[in-house]
């Protein structure tokens, strides 16, 4: 009796205690989220380049990487395949995961070209138009932005550039205004814009410049041999002008040849030459344009004449530092392996970019091209037999170094499942 009436004085000291600790400590819930992992760079603002090959990372070097975990919700590797989950540095769940182990996939490595149809027209500049002695634009009168995307005009869905034209000569010989529907960011708007007439060029214009498409060349990373699901590039394609991510409604993919390589030095990155037709030599279709870089499916299986076999691919927590080799293309379309190294890999438990920092090493890369240049982005890594990767950036002031991003996130976008995941308490 007496050891129960100590036992509850106990605990109720203990209880007093911590209500009054309460109001000083965090709220509860942030030790239960699971925010990104954040990682800071000396400058994180990507400059995208018109031949959609790697982002550009300016005034960014291997030493200027840090990993900051900012949440108290750890994830931290043990064994090969095992993360423990915990609180405060106390565990609460372990979670195996691992990948499944019928899923392979053909890395890629091939050059190709590619054409992005924007979904509407995408509005990226204004233009003055002469109307008497004053100069105006009705387009950003209209507070009609740049980055805007016109959907429709006067209820016409708008698909192409060559559908506003017509529209805006009826409304300019009518002398009425434009009802335009446009999206910005997750907003759709409505704007009204009256045309003006050019009276040097005798056409009604509007004063905005658009685009409806979007071409370059980039670099195959994988695809999968049963759905022939792929994925490419590693990065998000932005508008050269807008820098802001094209929003697709269609796209292809090509064949290209390598025709020359403009190498790269310190300050200056370098870029394939390569030519293309979008006419012939399709080979899939583009259906997604993400952050971790381009997606769809193949027509046919392609061969890149080297690892023609489907290969295992790693999680982000099984990459290591140490050597790797990358495959990507220097010639006409010849597929060909370099060495690298991966100089730092962080194990994220979510979809991030820039998982991992590599440095070329292969002298006769870095002899042809100074390191990575544009036009590698998507270019597969490959360690121990497993696909970990692929090339998406490079650093201005270090051309043979830049950042990969981990290819389980594009699998992931690709729609490919490569989770075999059992938890235990």
């Amino acid at each position: 009796m007496k050891k129960n009436i100590n036992l509850r004085i106990f605990l109720g000291v203990v209880l007093f205690i911590g209500l009054l600790t309460v109001p000083f400590m965090p709220p509860i819930q942030n030790y239960f989220s699971i925010p990104n992992q954040i990682v800071t760079f000396s400058n994180q603002s990507p400059i995208e380049v018109p031949s959609l090959g790697n982002a550009v990372e300016v005034e960014a070097s291997s030493n200027s990487i840090e990993a900051i975990d900012t949440s108290m919700f750890h994830a931290t590797e043990s064994g090969n395949s095992q993360l423990t989950y915990s609180v405060m540095g106390l565990p609460i769940k372990k979670v195996d995961v691992s990948v499944l182990d019928d899923v392979k996939v053909i890395p890629g490595g091939q050059s190709i070209g590619v054409q992005l149809q924007t979904k509407g027209v995408l509005v990226v500049g204004h233009h003055l138009v002469k109307d008497g002695e004053n100069s105006m634009s009705p387009g950003e009168d209209a507070k009609i932005e740049v980055g805007d995307v016109i959907l429709e005009i006067d209820g016409n869905e708008i698909q192409e550039m060559k559908d506003v034209k017509p529209l805006v000569e009826a409304a300019g010989d009518k002398g009425e205004a434009l009802e335009i529907k446009i999206k910005r960011g997750k907003e759709t708007l409505d704007r009204t814009l009256t045309p003006i007439k050019d009276p040097k060029e005798n056409e009604y214009r509007i004063g905005l410049y658009i685009r409806d498409s979007a071409a370059g060349i980039g670099t195959m990373t994988f695809f999968e041999p049963n759905s022939k699901k792929y994925g490419a590039l590693g990065h998000v394609i932005s508008d050269m002008d807008t820098k802001k991510p094209i929003e697709i409604n269609n796209g292809t993919i090509v064949r290209s040849s390598v025709t020359s390589i403009e190498k790269g030095n310190n300050g200056v990155p370098g870029e394939k030459q390569a030519r293309f037709s979008i006419r012939e030599n399709k080979i899939g279709t583009i259906t997604k344009n993400s952050p971790f870089g381009i997606f769809g499916t193949l027509d046919n299986s392609i061969s890149n004449g080297s690892y023609d076999k489907p290969m295992p691919v790693a999680l982000s927590h099984q990459v290591k530092e140490g050597p790797a080799k990358i495959l990507t293309v220097i010639d006409d379309e010849k597929v060909e392996e370099f060495d690298v190294e991966v100089v730092s890999s962080i194990p994220q438990k979510s979809p991030a970019t820039k998982g991992m920092v590599i440095q070329i090493t292969d002298e006769r890369l870095l002899d042809k091209t100074g390191g990575i240049v544009q036009g590698m982005s998507g270019s597969p890594i490959i360690q121990d037999g497993k696909i970990i990767g692929a090339v998406t950036h490079v650093f201005v002031n270090d051309p043979t170094s830049g950042y990969g991003v981990h290819i389980e996130w594009m699998l992931q976008d690709a729609g490919v499942n490569i989770y075999d995941e059992e938890i235990a308490s």
